[in-house]
Order: structure tokens, then sequence, then C-alpha cells
């Protein structure tokens, strides 16, 4: 009996994953989700260097600055509850210095503009197609920083709106890296605050406008699909009922690596897995000669790894 209904996946034989990759993660939250199974399994990669990008305008605008190498001036920062903040990053990197923030924007500009030269793989995820323009410039911003909500206007981007925008963020790549594998997913987090029937909207708005685009020059990977359809069920929310939880997050990781992860890979993410573990290990008695000989055998594990990719560390 079958009790699920699975989305079927089309396993990639080119361009591939592996530990020689570096990659690029930007757009909504799920970016990180993933960046982090990343950063635990000791790949290469950047995410999201001006905080999590929600709709695809404010990605567009981070790459199209990156690769212009735009330089950051007073002129695109604000003061707001005591604090320094730009439109077109997260909050988190604003800064109660005015000269902090800038350092850190151009910082971060010049480390994307870096990156998305050398990646071999950029993932985007797209969050929602609502986006807020501050009515005083008539710019879109990614952050509206706790301003009051009646100086913006909020409006729900076309699909043609959304094409051109990822059309031209598919040209910057190619501009600088025409080598790079983009791959693009919706994040399977429901933004409910604009509501129930205006999510829905949004995500087919991306959905629509996502398989205009990629055709040939970039690819989809399901993980919106893969949790509306397959982990259609609230035990695979957290518990605000929106968000997925661990075991969706696993859950999707692994389909992710089934596509995406070269064979040799997965080994090496085994052995990284075992010496990770083997950190976190808590030993009943820290000075015993078995907790010694493990310590060592540990630490052998750890230069054997190094000695095949240099860039991993523990």
């Amino acid at each position: 009996m079958n009790l699920q209904t699975q989305i079927p996946l089309k396993n990639q034989s080119e361009n591939l994953i592996d530990y020689t990759s570096n990659m690029l993660l930007l757009g909504s939250c799920f970016s990180d989700n993933i960046g982090k199974k990343l950063d635990y399994f000791k790949f290469k990669n950047l995410q999201n260097p001006y905080g999590i990008l929600f709709q695809p305008k404010a990605i567009e605008t981070l790459i199209q600055d990156a690769v212009e190498e735009k330089i950051y001036t007073e002129n695109d920062i604000f003061n707001h509850n005591e604090q320094w903040h730009c439109f077109d990053a997260h909050s988190k990197l604003s800064n109660t210095s005015k000269d902090n923030l800038l350092n850190d924007l151009n910082a971060k500009i010049r480390l994307t503009n870096q990156q998305i030269i050398k990646s071999t793989h950029i993932i985007i995820t797209l969050g929602t197609a609502w986006v807020y323009r501050f009515k005083k410039t008539n710019k879109l911003v990614a952050n509206c920083h706790k301003i009051p909500q009646k100086k913006f206007d909020k409006e729900l981007l076309s699909v043609e709106a959304i094409s051109n925008s990822l059309q031209n963020i598919l040209n910057l790549i190619r501009s600088v890296n025409y080598k790079a594998t983009v791959i693009f997913t919706v994040s399977p987090v429901r933004h409910l605050k604009d509501g129930f029937i205006e999510n829905t909207q949004s995500k087919s708005h991306l959905i629509s406008a996502l398989h205009e685009v990629i055709k040939n020059q970039s690819f989809y990977f399901p993980s919106y699909e893969i949790m509306m359809d397959e982990l259609r069920d609230y035990r695979f929310y957290s518990e605000d009922m929106i968000h997925p939880n661990e075991t969706a997050i696993n859950y999707i990781w692994e389909k992710f690596k089934q596509v995406w992860l070269n064979e040799k890979a997965s080994k090496t993410m085994d052995e990284v897995d075992v010496i990770q573990k083997g950190i976190k290990h808590k030993p009943f008695n820290p000075n015993s000669e078995a907790h010694q000989k493990f310590l060592q055998k540990l630490e052998e594990k750890k230069e054997f790894l190094k000695k095949s990719y240099s860039h991993i560390t523990f």
C-alpha cells in the first residue's frame, strides 16, 4: 500500500555537485536551511551575504550591484529607531554605526562579486511575489525595517515582471560566469501574513514565471511541490504551522542529494558525518585511555580528509 504521492525526480547526469564545487545560495529562508546542510557537510558555499531576500527583484538588485561592483554611500542608507539600515539588505546587517554599515555593505558586495565569478552552482530560492514600494523614492525594497506600512505601497509582481527579473538575473550571472549551473526553487514556506489566497496567488506567479524562463538555461528543483504533495501533513511543520520542521528539511535535503550530488560526494559526506558526530560526542571519562584513542583516531580522520580537500576544517 502506497500512502504517499511521490514526485518523480529526474537525476542529473551532468554538472553534479561534489567537494570541488563552490556554491552561492541566495533568496528565501529555505536557502539558509539547505546552506546549513552544506556547512555541516563541509561544502564550499556562501549563503545570503545580504541576509534573507524574499522576492525576485531584491535578488536581482543584489546580483546587479555585485556584478557592477557598486559602492554604497550615505545616499543608500538611512537612520530609523537609532540604527542605520539599507533597503537592499536584511535587518541583520543594520548597525548603530553608519560607517560600520557602509563598510559591511561594500565588503559583502565585493564578496558576492567574487563568489558569482567563481561559483560552479548558484541556487536561488524565491519566496514571494509580493513586494513593497517605498512611496518617497518609488523604489522596491528588500526589507521594510519596521518603518510604518503607510509609507509603502504593497504590490503583487506580475508573471511577466518576474520572468523579466529572472532573465535579468541569468544574463547578469552569464556576463561574468557563463559556466555556472543555476538552480531555482520556490520556498515551501507559506507567507500567510499576506493571506491564504494571496499566498497561493503569489506562489503561482513565481512558478509560472520560473517555467517560462528556465527551459534550457537553468534548472528547477521542486522543494515547494515536495512539501505540498509528499509531506502534506502538519506533523512536518514547526509549531507555527508555517515553516517546515527539521524532519521536512531533512527529507527535502535527501531529495536534493539524490538529484544533485554525485556518488563520490555522498561517500565523503558519510566520512564528514562520522567526524561531526565524534566532535559532539560527550565521554563519560574524558581522561580515560579509550577516549584518548578515540580522539587520536578522530584527528587522523580529519587529516585524511584535509589531504583530499584542503578547504575542509573542523
